[in-house]
């Protein structure tokens, strides 16, 4: 871990709008990072971005500091004004050795997330890696840094309750409007066409449910996501003269008054009267407190969810102590693994120098002596010495394992 170093520019020091700016193009950045890994001599390298942060993770004997970090971003970023370079300078973080380590570990376990617990880090940190891995812009020392990564990550995801209950109100308000049992050819009237409805339309459409009309101010956005429902689309005016009915409405609009008034939600039921859905993600609700208290309804709104989501990040925030605890095992095991390594490579040579003695002394200081004798005393002899050779390589490598071991 001597020579790992990681620059971070993160959610936590620098505003998520301005991060964007740091960012490569894709189709340009194998050529960047190969040219300011010739430039600086860093071994290996890897990149790092997604929405909320930005990370350089390298090895490399030099120190990296400010000075060094400028420098390096300087080249790798040549679109950066000076002021722009210096404000981000100011706001990056530098890790090195095992705190390097820690960070790459706590990273991929979404504890440095904006959202923690969110499990969509570990798979943007591998497909960073491979791809600088394809490129051969990483090596062996990389490979065993992110084995470690990737198996603590698993770890804490598996023995924890870090990622186990959503945070997200599209997650909780699909889950509760799950546990109400509708089936897959309900009548769902989607009211609103904004990200909030996109979200939690793909939750309905990844589980089956295939009856959607889509109801939007803008008839073009509802028509949009009615096209990727395969739903039909409607403007709000709409509301008024729909009647074909429905099992559940979803609705999220940035009206300020309520859009499901008594009057259009009578008109909605078109004559029916058992219990209806409504999943209302709007602040303020679109949903007329009046609807609630004249008819029968299942009403999943905004503010419960909040409370529910709230209770369940506090939850995830108690298992940052399991997940640390998992995080310093795994530290603990990798530096014996890269004491391991160490010994490996340092004793590659060992099997070449211990054949070239058998040769020389066969060939060379015996040589006479061999010669003199018979077949069945060479035989022998060959034996002898296969066999010494399998012990003078496999001895001292047990050796040295065994000192690693008795040393902790």
């Amino acid at each position: 871990m001597k020579y790992l170093k990681v620059i971070a520019f993160t959610h936590k020091q620098i505003e998520l709008k301005e991060l964007g700016r740091l960012v490569v193009c894709q189709e340009n950045l194998t050529d960047k990072l190969a040219q300011v890994k010739e430039q600086f001599n860093i071994p290996e390298i890897f990149y790092l971005a997604t929405c909320n942060r930005v990370e350089f993770v390298m090895t490399t004997p030099q120190s990296v500091d400010k000075d060094f970090a400028k420098k390096f971003i300087e080249a790798f970023n040549t679109e950066l004004c000076h002021d722009s370079l210096s404000t981000f300078m100011d706001s990056a973080s530098i890790y090195e050795d095992q705190e390097a380590m820690v960070h790459l570990l706590r990273t991929s376990c979404s504890l440095e997330s904006l959202i923690v617990g969110e499990k969509e880090i570990l798979a943007q940190l591998r497909k960073a890696y491979e791809h600088c891995k394809e490129a051969g812009l990483t090596g062996d020392a990389m490979r065993m840094i992110m084995n470690c990564v990737v198996k603590t990550a698993k770890e804490v995801y598996t023995h924890t309750n870090i990622s186990k209950n959503p945070i997200s109100v599209v997650s909780l308000a699909y889950r509760k409007l799950k546990d109400l049992n509708l089936c897959s050819n309900a009548r769902v009237l989607i009211i609103g066409a904004g990200e909030t409805n996109r979200n939690i339309s793909k939750y309905l459409q990844k589980h089956k449910f295939s009856n959607f009309a889509v109801f939007n101010r803008t008839v073009a956005n509802a028509e949009k996501l009615a096209a990727d429902l395969g739903g039909e689309a409607f403007d709000l005016e709409a509301l008024k003269t729909y009647n074909k009915g429905f099992d559940a409405i979803i609705t999220c609009t940035s009206a300020v008054e309520p859009i499901i008034t008594t009057e259009i939600y009578q008109s909605l039921l078109n004559g029916e009267t058992g219990r209806k859905t409504i999943v209302d993600l709007a602040i303020p609700n679109d949903t007329a407190p009046e609807v609630l208290e004249q008819f029968p309804v299942n009403f999943i709104e905004v503010h419960s969810l909040n409370e529910v989501a709230k209770k369940n990040l506090q939850e995830r925030y108690h298992e940052l102590v399991h997940a640390e605890a998992i995080i310093e095992q795994n530290i603990a095991e990798f530096i014996q693994q890269l004491k391991q390594r160490r010994i490996e490579v340092a004793m590659r040579q060992v099997p070449e120098k211990i054949k070239e003695i058998r040769n020389t002394a066969i060939n060379s200081v015996f040589a006479d002596e061999v010669q003199g004798l018979d077949e069945q005393s060479r035989e022998i002899l060959e034996k002898v010495i296969n066999y010494m050779e399998k012990k003078y390589i496999s001895v001292p490598m047990i050796m040295a394992k065994d000192i690693l071991i008795n040393e902790n």
